[in-house]
C-alpha cells in the first residue's frame, strides 16, 4: 500500500501537469501491472526518474526489462527502481547484474496510524510566534512552488517549477505553507490515495529551519488526511549513514512514524553501443 500511494503521487504530481509543461520537460509515465514509471527527459537531476509500486506482481527479468524500455524509449539516462525488500525475488542480484543495475542512495520508508500522528504531538502548538501555517491557495502557488523546488534543487529548467506550481489545488492533494509574514518559509503536501496518504514535499528555507515549520505541516497534513477519510499515513526519506543527521527523519519519528523498512534505490544507466 504505502509504495504504491507513494509512486502515485510522484506520477500524479508531474504527469498531470498541463499539455504544455509535459511537453516542455518530455513527462511520460506508464502502467506495469501494478507498477508504474515515470520519466522527465529534460530533468537533469533525474531525480523523478523512478519507477514504484512492485509487490502486488512477482518482480522478474521481463518486468524489469520493460521498464528499461520505457526510459531508453523516452529519452531517459538514467532511472532509479524503489523497490521495497520485501518484493525483492530470490534471484534479485542475477536481475540487477544482469540489467546493469547499481545500489544507489537508500531511503527509510516510515507510516503510521492516523490518529497515533495526531496523538502523539500538536506541531501547530509548537510553532515559534512570528510564524503561521495555512492550506496554499491558488494565487500563491507559485511561491509554494519555488520553495520546494528551490529546497531540493529542482528549478532547472524553469518548467519544473510551472510542473509544481500546476499541483495546487488539483484533486486529491492537499498543500500547505509556512509564512513568517507575507513570505512562505516552508511547505508540504499530501497525496490522497484511498485509505492512505503520502506525505509529499517537505520542505523549509535555510532561515526557516529548526522554527517548528515542518513538525507543524505534518500535523495539518496529517488533519486533512484524516477529514478526507484516510487511515494510514506513509512517508519516505534519506537514510542517515555514519555520522550524519536526518532532520526530517527524526521530525517524523518525533511525530508518531514508525521506522519500516530500509529500501535501496537501483540505478539503471544507459549504456550506450560499442562503436
Amino acid at each position: 500500500m504505502g509504495e504504491q500511494t507513494e509512486i502515485e503521487a510522484y506520477s500524479d504530481f508531474a504527469a498531470s501537469a498541463p499539455p504544455s509543461v509535459r511537453e516542455a520537460l518530455g513527462i511520460a509515465s506508464q502502467q506495469f501491472g501494478a507498477a508504474r514509471a515515470l520519466a522527465i527527459r529534460e530533468d537533469p537531476s533525474h531525480f523523478f526518474d523512478r519507477a514504484g509500486g512492485f509487490g502486488t506482481d512477482p518482480v522478474t527479468v521481463d518486468l524489469v526489462t520493460e521498464v528499461c524500455d520505457f526510459y531508453r524509449e523516452h529519452g531517459i539516462t538514467q532511472g532509479a527502481f524503489m523497490i521495497g525488500p520485501d518484493a525483492l525475488p530470490q534471484d534479485w542480484s542475477a536481475i540487477a547484474t544482469r540489467l546493469h543495475l547499481a545500489e544507489g542512495p537508500h531511503f527509510v520508508k516510515l507510516g503510521c496510524d492516523i490518529e497515533t500522528a495526531l496523538t502523539v504531538t500538536d506541531g501547530v502548538a509548537r510553532l515559534d510566534p512570528g510564524l503561521r501555517v495555512g492550506q496554499v491557495e491558488p494565487a500563491q502557488a507559485h511561491e509554494w512552488a519555488t520553495v520546494m523546488m528551490s529546497t531540493f534543487g529542482f528549478t532547472t529548467p524553469a518548467a519544473m517549477i510551472d510542473m509544481a506550481a500546476s499541483c495546487v489545488g488539483r484533486p486529491g492533494w492537499r498543500q500547505y505553507a509556512v509564512w513568517e509574514g507575507e513570505r512562505i518559509i516552508a511547505v508540504g503536501s499530501v497525496f490522497l490515495h484511498g485509505e492512505c496518504a503520502d506525505m509529499f514535499g517537505g520542505a523549509t528555507l535555510a532561515e526557516g529551519r529548526g522554527r517548528g515549520a515542518q513538525s507543524a505541516l505534518l500535523t495539518v497534513r496529517a488533519r486533512a488526511a484524516r477529514d478526507a477519510g484516510c487511515r494510514w499515513l506513509v512517508a519516505e526519506t534519506g537514510a542517515e549513514g555514519p555520522g550524519e543527521h536526518n532532520t526530517s527523519l527524526h521530525n517524523m519519528l518525533r511525530s508518531g512514524f514508525e521506522r519500516l523498512y530500509d529500501r535501496v534505490t537501483w540505478v539503471w544507466s544507459r549504456r550506450e553501443p560499442a562503436a
